[in-house]
């Protein structure tokens, strides 16, 4: 059972990874095209960017499958992949886009400090001069105190 949990995490922390890496070099680069849709004001319920959710979790389903009869690491890690993705869309969609209006703002410092990095990374609609990329790791910066 510990290598499992050892293989979830490393399937979460490899999606914060690359997906730090994927949304700042190529989606906010020669992907930009697709990505830009989440960077305007949307009327609609999906936007073109949705489809970046489908890959990464269609990479986490094959993963599972291909892992399952034995249960090895593929499976494990495409549950970690999995549990990124669901907590991402808690925090991102629901949280702080509020894509459905399930909490209100956060006040738990380190949620309030996501949701301080991810406004501050859309205060630009624009490809370059964006900020903060990812979703967990955040930078200290935005754990700083409001009333300062």
């Amino acid at each position: 059972m510990i290598k499992a949990l050892v293989f979830i995490i490393v399937g979460f922390a490899a999606m914060e990874f690359s997906g730090w890496f994927i949304h700042k070099y190529l989606m906010h680069g020669p992907l930009w095209m697709i990505h830009k849709t989440h960077h305007q004001p949307s009327k609609s319920a999906l936007e073109l960017n949705d489809l970046f959710s489908l890959l990464f979790g269609s990479i986490a389903v094959v993963l599972i499958l291909l892992g399952v009869q034995e249960l090895d690491y593929r499976f494990w890690m495409g549950i970690g992949i999995s549990l990124y993705g669901f907590l991402y869309f808690i925090l991102h969609d629901v949280m702080v886009h509020r894509r459905l209006k399930w909490f209100d703002r956060p006040k738990n410092p380190f949620l309030k400090a996501i949701f301080k990095a991810h406004q501050a990374h859309h205060r630009t609609n624009q490809k370059d001069d964006a900020v903060s990329f990812g979703l967990f790791v955040v930078p200290k910066e935005f754990f700083k105190n409001e009333e300062k």
